[in-house]
């Protein structure tokens, strides 16, 4: 393994402040209510207008949108609704009789409330409104609430609202960062508490859901956003160049990382990153260099074997593979948030419109979770009944086990159920 490009920085760079900023923020917010809310909306994004989106106002801005633009969107929620209803279908609840007389089984509830963050300022992220929002529907919470960043002289980007209303927001909030995230948590402005925050963020947002969880639920920790790109000798440098710039414009602190078994290839695709980022307008071209400089990595892998270790050791939110044999990498490759095989496709369709859910973990979170889905919104409880009969065998053996744990409580628990229904009968509880 040869690192030809090493990051400055890593994905984990700089928590430590932020951590600070954003606990002390929700603190204030949480004993100051709407009214602190509201001031840090005016002091951060110079918003002083409603923070309750009004049904007249998404009217307008759904009115003001060309209709190919709508028609995009529809597609769009069509296909992310489909895989979800597929995702709700493959879940299942049973009942299964594990001794005789004993019936035990599982249900599955959706939460209550689901608070989804839409990305928006630098970018109207149109896409994460249809993915959090569409997927917590189709799961069956009963209240959605939407919020995303508000613009002075304009609120929250016309197409957002459009998206969140035509998933199935019930309510959207013109607020972001933090102050959109406790509002959430906080049941300011709805009256409702969530019981679940999903939707991806900066960094900012992603401290604020991590510091709440347990409190609240969380979809899973979403940073700033990552690809990885597997490529052998196969792999076309250019197609390779443009999907990993095409990612770092998110923001000078999204890491973009290439793993080749192919020197040449491996070179020819640095030497084009900086053309594909000058292709770029401003401030997505400054933010991609920013993160190329700072966060983007090349290195050589000496087999195929060697490049899927290294990548199951980032554990990247988006993972790309280019290269021969797309079999063997899906049987192999273990560590990632979505992952797509073959020139074909790429992050963008994933991001935007392909079905599958693009608010994926980040910053090594995908070693143990994957991304959104239906599942994130529904409980799987358990639930079980067993008749008297059923005792001999259950109430003996948890009474000798609580007793070896030294829990008498317990053990007595057991005990006068079968002293109340086998009057007269020994057992050896001991």
């Amino acid at each position: 393994m040869e690192y030809l490009k090493k990051a400055g920085k890593t994905p984990a760079t700089g928590e430590d402040d932020t951590r600070e900023r954003v606990d002390e923020m929700l603190k204030d917010i949480e004993s100051g209510g709407e009214a602190r809310a509201r001031d840090y909306a005016r002091s951060l994004d110079g918003w002083t207008g409603d923070v309750v989106v009004s049904a007249e106002e998404i009217a307008r801005a759904s009115e003001s949108l060309p209709r190919r633009m709508k028609d995009d969107i529809a597609f769009a929620h069509e296909q992310v609704r489909t895989f979800a209803e597929a995702q709700l279908a493959s879940l299942h609840e049973f009942e299964t009789e594990l001794h005789p007389g004993v019936v035990a089984g599982q249900k599955l509830i959706p939460v209550e409330t689901a608070g989804c963050y839409i990305p928006g300022g630098r970018y109207a992220h149109i896409a994460s409104a249809v993915m959090s929002v569409t997927t917590a529907r189709v799961a069956g919470v009963r209240h959605v609430i939407a919020c995303s960043p508000a613009v002075p002289d304009r609120g929250v980007h016309p197409a957002i609202l459009h998206t969140a209303r035509l998933a199935g927001a019930d309510t959207i909030l013109a607020l972001g960062g933090v102050q959109g995230v406790a509002s959430l948590a906080y049941g300011l402005f709805t009256g409702h508490s969530a019981d679940i925050l999903v939707g991806p963020g900066n960094r900012f947002v992603a401290e604020a859901k991590r510091i709440l969880f347990g409190r609240v639920g969380i979809d899973l920790f979403a940073g700033p956003t990552e690809i990885a790109v597997i490529a052998d000798h196969t792999a076309d440098a250019e197609i390779v160049a443009s999907d990993l710039v095409g990612q770092a414009e998110h923001g000078p602190d999204s890491p973009a990382w290439l793993v080749a078994t192919s020197r040449e290839l491996a070179e020819r695709v640095m030497s084009r990153i900086p053309y594909y980022i000058e292709r770029l307008g401003e401030p997505n071209r400054t933010a991609a260099a920013q993160a190329w400089r700072d966060y983007g990595e090349v290195v050589l892998a000496e087999s195929r074997e060697e490049a899927a270790r290294l990548s199951d050791a980032y554990a990247p939110e988006h993972l790309e593979v280019q290269a021969e044999d797309l079999d063997w990498w899906l049987g192999r490759l273990r560590n990632y948030g979505s992952l797509f095989l073959g020139e074909e496709t790429n992050v963008t369709y994933g991001d935007k419109s392909s079905g599958p859910n693009h608010i994926l973990p980040t910053k090594g979170a995908a070693r143990y979770t994957g991304g959104l889905s239906v599942a994130k919104f529904i409980k799987t409880v358990t639930w079980q009944r067993m008749n008297r009969e059923a005792n001999r065998a259950i109430g003996q053996t948890s009474a000798r086990i609580s007793r070896a744990e030294g829990m008498e409580g317990h053990a007595r628990a057991g005990d006068d159920r079968l002293a109340k229904y086998f009057p007269g009968e020994h057992f050896d509880l001991a």
